[in-house]
């Protein structure tokens, strides 16, 4: 007598939600900050991308118009808005992109090879310039370069001619001052970034004959590049938006000789009373920022 035998019934598996089935619950999270970020961050902006297109001020207008790009045709034929574009350029050039991004890299390779105390003691002396506020060191070293200041003192001892530096060289006086104020932050950065450089790498180099200015500039740069781009994007987008040094410094004079564009914005939304061209300012610097940080992320993207 032949035995049947019993075939097991296939056991079928749960189905698996499809990717999109999650995709809401995902966000759910994010909603939260996502409707902060709107409502504190969006709904100025888009204000603010209002007023530009309106004849807004402050005093003696009964009523607010829609001119149009009129706020935008008016900045470009003013003089002194593209006196304040050359000097926000010359400023950001000097300050940031060379100033600060050569000054703490040179500060972090130095600090390298320094001894436990010299690190300790350089490191405190410029990061308490970056702890002060703004304002403060703005008038630090409005102090230091004032006719009867610090700087003319040091000269007068040394039997070397003086001069009133915030007269006669007003932007070099505001980047040096913004030198001396954001130097820690590219050396925090570099210090972080030459930390992760194997040393096998750099010792076989120096074995082969290479010397520290060869070391440097086919090795500790390549190697840090990422970092460098990082640092010129951040810093300059920072450089853009200096007021207060400026102004307690300055206040973008004599004339307009130290007036970069966010003090030409605050001069004319608040001290002229146009809020609707000094918003239009505001903007166009905002697109400025836009536009660096473009050409470092390309570039950046380009070196991967």
């Amino acid at each position: 007598m032949a035995t049947a035998t019993k075939v097991a019934a296939p056991t079928k598996t749960p189905a698996r939600p499809g990717p999109r089935r999650g995709r809401p619950l995902r966000w759910l999270p994010l909603a939260p900050a996502t409707v902060l970020l709107l409502l504190f961050l969006g709904g100025p902006i888009a204000y603010c991308v209002y007023i530009a297109f309106t004849n807004m001020q402050l005093t003696g207008a009964s009523s607010t118009d829609f001119v149009g790009l009129d706020n935008f045709r008016r900045a470009f034929g003013d003089d002194d808005f593209r006196n304040a574009v050359v000097l926000t350029l010359v400023f950001t050039l000097l300050s940031s992109i060379v100033g600060q991004n050569t000054l703490g890299l040179a500060l972090a390779a130095l600090m390298q090879r320094a001894s436990r105390s010299i690190r300790t003691l350089t490191g405190s002396i410029v990061i308490a310039a970056w702890v002060v506020p703004e304002i403060v060191a703005g008038f630090l070293l409005y102090a230091f370069f004032r006719r009867e200041g610090t700087l003319n003192a040091l000269l007068d001892w040394l039997g070397l001619p003086s001069q009133n530096w915030l007269y006669t060289l007003p932007i070099l006086a505001v980047s040096f001052a913004n030198v001396w104020r954001g130097t820690a932050f590219s050396m925090l950065v570099y210090s972080a970034a030459l930390s992760e450089i194997p040393k096998e790498i750099t010792e076989a180099a120096e074995v082969d004959g290479a010397g520290g200015l060869r070391r440097f500039w086919h090795i500790t740069l390549p190697m840090i590049r990422r970092s460098i781009g990082t640092n010129l994007m951040l810093n300059t987008l920072q450089t853009l938006s200096v007021f207060g040094l400026i102004w307690a410094m300055t206040r973008g004079g004599p004339g307009n000789r130290s007036q970069t564009l966010p003090v030409f914005m605050y001069d004319q939304a608040f001290n002229k009373s146009l809020i609707g061209y000094g918003t239009a300012v505001a903007l166009l610097l905002l697109l400025v920022g836009a536009l660096f940080s473009v050409v470092y992320l390309r570039l950046m993207r380009e070196e991967v």
